[in-house]
């Protein structure tokens, strides 16, 4: 059977292709290229270049496949950018996820991953954070991505499909092969940004917000290494198909570092001491946001491998570093093919 991977094109859902490959299953990716790259679609997977909330494409892949199961990682992501523009997220995350299951439902496709986020808990009173906290989202991508989460829930109880819903944390590193990582380049995350600004890529790099009430200042994250995420990807469709029931499952390592404690850490593994300037806080940042990884190490059985921040800090490094190298490389043949 073949895998329907939505923005399978981007980060993480190019680096769950890759998992899928490397694991002999068959992997169809949708995606419209708006942040992904055709070059992160590996074969022999096959890009279909498209938006996942077209219901008549969708049908069209359901037929033309044999598609058992759906990772659907396509989205909009940038919590200030929610803010800014809500009904751009609820369009993008929410009525088209809710278009993607109608699909679903109607060709009785069995089992469907979703990729959330712990942007669903708003500000916990506790950290690291359980799955049964109250959920409270104080953004419109949270917001957005815990309407699919209730629209699922209420498809697996009407229709009887099985679902994984796995809450990220923040996500950082490469795949340890060196075959991907992550290539948007006004991309939004920390530790990508960092890097960039240690090689030189941006002039600095902007902190927002260090008055928040944590141990220096600055917002707290629970950092899990790329190839550790969708190795839980897999582990969930694998337990699906034997017949698991729903379940939702944090994914992060139940350890937090401060905005201020990953800069240095790239500054000690870059050996670069670039310009860091502290700015006011963006809206809709929590404070702290730590996962309590219990549920899916004893349901799933999920043990990381990759959980060592500089080494997540040292793929970033490398990964940017072919990026920059590629880029150049291409440039000079464009230079020089026109030469001719």
């Amino acid at each position: 059977m073949t895998v329907l991977v939505t923005g399978g094109a981007g980060y993480i859902g190019g680096h769950m292709v890759l998992a899928l490959l490397d694991a002999g299953e068959k992997a169809i990716v949708l995606d419209d290229l708006s942040t992904g790259f055709r070059s992160a679609v590996w074969p022999p997977a096959k890009l279909i270049v498209g938006d996942f909330g077209d219901m008549a494409l969708v049908e069209t892949i359901f037929r033309e496949h044999k598609i058992d199961a759906i990772a659907h990682f396509a989205a909009k992501i940038v919590v200030p950018e929610s803010v800014a523009d809500p009904l751009r997220y609820y369009l993008n995350n929410t009525t088209k996820a809710r278009n993607l299951l109608e699909c679903a439902v109607r060709h009785k496709i069995k089992h469907f991953i979703f990729s959330s986020t712990a942007a669903v808990y708003g500000e916990p009173e506790v950290n690291p954070v359980g799955e049964t906290v109250p959920l409270a989202p104080i953004n419109p991508y949270g917001r957005s991505k815990l309407m699919t989460e209730w629209m699922l829930r209420d498809a697996g109880q009407a229709y009887g499909l099985k679902y994984a819903i796995l809450r990220y944390f923040n996500v950082a590193g490469a795949d340890p092969k060196g075959r991907l990582g992550q290539s948007t380049p006004q991309a939004t995350h920390l530790i990508k940004v960092a890097v960039q600004t240690a090689l030189g890529f941006r002039p600095g790099l902007e902190v927002f917000g260090a008055d928040y009430p944590t141990r220096d200042g600055t917002c707290i994250r629970d950092y899990i290494q790329v190839t550790d995420l969708v190795a839980a990807h897999l582990m969930a469709l694998d337990y699906l198909r034997k017949g698991g029931e729903s379940l939702i499952c944090n994914c992060g390592y139940g350890k937090g570092f401060s905005v201020f404690e990953v800069i240095d850490v790239v500054k000690q593994v870059s050996g670069v001491d670039f310009n860091v300037r502290i700015s006011g806080r963006r809206a809709g940042d929590a404070a702290t946001l730590v996962s309590g990884p219990e549920r899916i190490k004893s349901v799933l059985g999920w043990t990381p491998r990759y959980d060592d921040l500089p080494a997540i800090v040292s793929q970033a490094l490398d990964w940017e570093r072919r990026l920059h190298n590629k880029s150049n490389a291409e440039n000079w043949r464009l230079t020089n093919s026109a030469v001719r």
